[in-house]
């Protein structure tokens, strides 16, 4: 699954590290995550988009393969 993570983080000037800790996560799971070798859970996607002031959908781009 593609994401905007890290648009948002460059636009909000937020580094992976400061997202990681605002999330409870790992800096780990926030690379794994834009680059797509890992997809949040509902739980976690629902906190990225709430942290950036965005939908769920407007974070996270569904794509049927």
């Amino acid at each position: 699954m593609k994401t905007k993570i890290q648009e948002l983080r460059k636009v909000n000037k937020v580094s992976q590290a400061e997202l990681a800790d605002e999330l409870n996560v790992t800096r780990q799971t926030i690379i794994s995550l834009e680059k797509g070798r890992y997809n949040a859970s509902l739980e976690l996607a629902y906190k990225i988009a709430k942290y950036f002031g965005k939908t769920i959908e407007e974070v996270f781009l569904f794509e049927e393969e």
